[in-house]
């Protein structure tokens, strides 16, 4: 509206994002507005911005979904009643494929020379491929958020994209990367709102080792070869460093490494390992979920006293 554009240039802003209906579904029985009134109060609200001297993004709401020839009218009659400095691609309801989002880049490239950016929801959990699709073909600026907290399923995530850029395709964007997880858990805090811990990038359980597999390996090669465990390291983005747990996938080296911890060496063929191993797994699966020290050491203790013979006359 262009009264909301006053107000903006009160402020003292520089630009505004301008947020339009896009799809005839959405104007006609969400907004309940006829088809007109969304053209009109794009040219309208669009020029007057410009003539403020303020830079425009023209946002229009649920463009995937809205039918293409009706979506590249308005936009064209925007570009030429109105104004708008870029145009983003905005998938509100996160319903379109990276191949979906490759063809709607390509139609307003041939249409359009207007910078383009990339707003994508994350409800199928496309947003970060999505993201990194529409910046592939060109698209100039990408819209994130941390740990992808938004409407519903969130937006594309602001490290996952990031990292991405960074590792697969070479893009460094001068960010402090280390600062990604502690940045992420900020944002859990102030907002509530807490991860899975096997989120991407920031999960607290990502550098934790349960498989008895990748502990033999971390035990044999991890200090000198750490991407052979993991696609990233842990520095990177300001993670702990790898750590070996205890479930229900534990190895014997998952044991023997934490006998260690406790300060109790043992030979690799002593039986009691096996025998540890087997309690770890049904306690683990028990409980569903990983054994704390406390517990392992109970356990520890209770085999480790059984073994030791009783004296003679003794109870």
């Amino acid at each position: 509206m262009i009264e909301d554009v006053k107000r903006a240039v009160d402020c003292g802003v520089r630009g505004v994002v301008m947020e339009i209906p896009s799809s005839e579904h959405i104007i006609k029985y969400a907004y309940q507005w006829p088809l007109e009134r969304a053209i009109e109060l794009s040219v309208q609200a669009t020029r007057y911005a410009r003539e403020q001297g303020l830079y425009v993004v023209f946002f229009p709401i649920d463009a995937t979904r809205a039918d293409p020839t009706w979506f590249m009218n308005l936009i064209g009659q925007v570009a030429r009643d109105g104004h708008m400095d870029s145009l983003v691609l905005v998938d509100t309801f996160g319903g379109t494929s990276p191949h979906g989002i490759a063809h709607f880049v390509e139609q307003l490239r041939a249409r359009f020379d207007t910078p383009l950016e990339a707003h994508f929801h994350n409800d199928f959990g496309m947003g970060v491929a999505n993201t990194l699709t529409a910046l592939s073909l060109g698209v100039d600026v990408a819209h994130v958020t941390v740990s992808s907290l938004g409407e519903r399923a969130g937006n594309a995530a602001l490290e996952e994209v990031a990292l991405a850029l960074l590792t697969m395709y070479g893009q460094d964007l001068d960010l402090r990367y280390e600062q990604l997880t502690e940045l992420s858990a900020l944002v859990q805090e102030l907002s509530g709102t807490a991860l899975p811990p096997n989120a991407p990038v920031v999960g607290r359980r990502l550098f934790d080792i349960e498989s008895g597999i990748i502990a033999s390996w971390l035990v044999h090669t991890g200090a000198t070869r750490p991407l052979e465990l993991f696609p990233f390291h842990w520095d990177l983005v300001g993670q702990h460093a790898p750590q070996i747990v205890l479930g229900k996938g534990s190895g014997r080296d998952s044991v023997l490494f934490h006998l260690r911890r406790l300060g109790i060496e043992v030979s690799d063929g002593d039986p009691r390992v096996d025998e540890l191993l087997a309690d770890v797994k049904r306690a683990s699966l028990a409980k569903k979920g990983l054994l704390s020290d406390t517990e392992f050491r109970g356990m520890v203790d209770r085999l480790w006293q059984a073994a030791v013979p009783s004296s003679p006359g003794g109870s």
